[in-house]
């Protein structure tokens, strides 16, 4: 895997959008390296996933920490901190993160939800609801973390999926991972190259070192 900035992972579903973030920084010129990922739960199919690729993993189930938020939460900023991690994923992570752990990683936790936040924010239900709702377009967004609202923090990359009239939460889902796997190795290359400028709630995209043209529209995703 490429030498880069190092990133920590936090997971606890099959781990696809580890996988591509894996990929991505295995690629020649990636700026960042997957350097620990930490899961909640022992099931979690990103463990598997975390070994193939030869990233070391570790599981800091609740349980452990006598079912405390602030405890577990204070063990994995120390564990992250002790790899060197510099900027945090959270890649299908289903626990809220206590604000002294966000404190500690200050617009340095990227945060991936199924929908166009601000739609269908604060939950894991996210495609369901989209879906009872009517809505035409879906999606995926890529945020940095901060105090406050779940899911209410500045955004960074959006990808847009068209709803089916015969989907189910099943196949656009599938579909939505499918930009999640574009969109957060993306943001992670944003973040490490230094492109990501923040004005208050509002996240600017800078041209790469050397580009004359202006970074890319996000509008071109639409699938």
């Amino acid at each position: 895997m490429s030498a880069g900035l190092r990133v920590g992972v936090l997971v606890s579903g099959r781990g696809s959008n580890l996988e591509a973030l894996c990929a991505a920084a295995a690629s020649p010129g990636f700026p960042a390296r997957v350097a620990l990922v930490i899961s909640n739960r022992r099931d979690a199919g990103a463990l598997e996933v975390a070994g193939r690729w030869g990233v070391p993993a570790e599981v800091m189930p609740l349980s452990h920490y006598g079912h405390d938020d602030r405890a577990r939460d204070a063990a994995m900023r120390d564990r992250l901190r002790l790899a060197g991690v510099e900027l945090v994923v959270c890649a299908g992570y289903n626990r809220i993160l206590t604000d002294e752990f966000l404190a500690a990683f200050p617009d340095s936790i990227l945060n991936v939800h199924p929908s166009l936040l601000p739609a269908f924010a604060g939950g894991m239900h996210a495609v369901e609801a989209a879906l009872d709702h009517g809505v035409k377009i879906s999606g995926c967004t890529v945020q940095l973390l901060e105090p406050g609202i779940t899911d209410g923090g500045p955004i960074i990359v959006q990808r847009a999926v068209r709803v089916q009239e015969d989907d189910d939460a099943e196949s656009l889902r599938e579909r939505i991972h499918e930009q999640e796997w574009i969109a957060v190795p993306e943001a992670v290359r944003l973040w490490c190259e230094g492109r990501i400028r923040r004005e208050g709630r509002v996240v600017r995209i800078t041209a790469a070192a050397g580009a004359t043209d202006a970074p890319p529209s996000q509008a071109d995703s639409l699938t």
